[in-house]
């Protein structure tokens, strides 16, 4: 089971923490990454982080998110700096880097 948590809304420029919180798996062997969905885009890959804790970015979001992991805690985080509108989205977490099993219900996140 994965649950989010940390969405909402927040000013263009402003920053959120996001956090997703495992059970049921043994978080610390399993990639993590964290997917958004808009209407307008669908699905977008946004960053995930790999067993050994290095992390990956979408270009859209380098340099502005960064992703975590607490494996004592079995949760994964997502701190997201300087938003922009277009950031905002529901927000997944997922296990998994290129393909996906476990996916979490979402935050949603509203950059207005």
């Amino acid at each position: 089971q994965l649950v989010e948590s940390g969405g909402g809304s927040v000013q263009p420029g402003g920053s959120l923490r996001l956090s997703c919180a495992a059970s049921g798996f043994t978080f610390s062997t399993y990639d993590m990454s964290w997917i958004r969905q808009t209407p307008g885009k669908g699905f977008e890959w946004v960053s995930a982080i790999n067993s050994r804790g290095n992390p990956y970015y979408a270009d859209s979001v380098k340099g502005r998110f960064t992703i975590s992991r607490d494996n004592a805690k079995n949760t994964v985080f997502l701190q997201m700096n300087s938003l922009k509108s277009e950031d905002t989205a529901l927000y997944y977490c997922a296990t998994g880097r290129f393909t996906f099993g476990y996916w979490g219900q979402g935050t949603q996140v509203t950059v207005s």
